[in-house]
């Protein structure tokens, strides 16, 4: 597959969709928190009407739907519309920044409002970069439930024969750990969750051949996810008022993979590592 050119980037074009805003609604079921609650290595239980849900529910919660003739090669929806139509192939998410002010329960319609908030373009050691920047808020008849920033990165795929990336620097030695096996049944669940039909998640000959990925990858959102509640448990199951986080390589399937804590003088870092013990995601919960 032949990546785009860099010169195809008309950075002026693409930060036209600054200011671009969509809504959508949807309604936490009980089976939606029990679903989510089984993926993350949760107690399942039996949500009840006005249970709390997972802090990172609104994540399922009225995804896109397209039909099949408007699906891209990677299985996204085809470029634009409501996302900048960046000629890049690789998508990913880079990190963002959720802050919790009221939970999430059972019965909730919550009703999301997205807004482009920015479009830049960087050169990395692998390329150009993309980043875009998406400000959601997420409300409930009782008021603003989240804010949340997420930052989209759009990439070029790299040469087969090309050197693979650095490894994360190592992390202190964890206070606190979890370890998890990346199996592609738990990446079905997740996807199915999300609605996401992203191919790196389940297409193992597309992400092995197409974008040279050594084997499935692991959802960003999904550590991240995993990374809130394994904070919350340190602290009494509070929700951090911020959750800040970032991607810094991909977590493949096929191995165990780690959770790590250590609290701070102001909250409590977290990260999970790959079965090597290589960070792959870090997030910093702040109450």
């Amino acid at each position: 597959m032949t990546a785009p050119a860099t010169d195809a980037l008309d950075l002026d074009h693409l930060r036209q969709w600054i200011g671009r805003s969509e809504q959508a609604t949807d309604t936490v079921t009980a089976q939606l928190v029990k679903g989510l609650r089984a993926t993350l290595f949760l107690d399942i239980g039996t949500p009840q009407p006005g249970d709390a849900a997972p802090f990172t529910v609104h994540w399922c919660l009225a995804q896109p739907v397209y039909p099949m003739a408007m699906l891209g090669p990677d299985g996204h929806p085809t470029r634009g519309g409501f996302l900048p139509p960046v000629p890049l192939p690789r998508r990913m998410w880079a990190g963002g920044e959720i802050e919790f002010i009221e939970p999430l329960c059972v019965g909730d319609e919550a009703t999301r409002t997205s807004t482009i908030a920015d479009v830049t373009l960087k050169t990395g050691s692998t390329g150009s970069l993309c980043f875009v920047s998406v400000q959601h808020e997420i409300t409930t008849p009782r008021g603003i439930a989240i804010r949340e920033r997420q930052d989209l990165v759009y990439r070029d795929n790299p040469n087969a024969a090309a050197a693979p990336a650095k490894p994360a620097a190592a992390p202190p030695a964890a206070a606190h750990r979890e370890s998890h096996l990346a199996d592609p049944v738990l990446l079905f669940r997740y996807s199915a969750l999300t609605f996401n039909g992203h191919r790196i998640h389940y297409d193992r000959d597309y992400v092995t051949k197409v974008e040279f990925y050594p084997g499935l990858v692991v959802h960003g959102p999904m550590q991240a996810a995993l990374l809130v509640e394994f904070a919350a448990k340190l602290h009494d199951g509070q929700a951090p008022k911020k959750f800040a986080y970032r991607g810094l390589q991909p977590l493949f399937d096929g191995a165990e993979f780690s959770v790590n804590a250590n609290e701070t003088a102001t909250g409590i870092d977290v990260w999970t590592a790959n079965a090597a013990g290589s960070p792959t995601m870090k997030g910093t919960a702040t109450w």
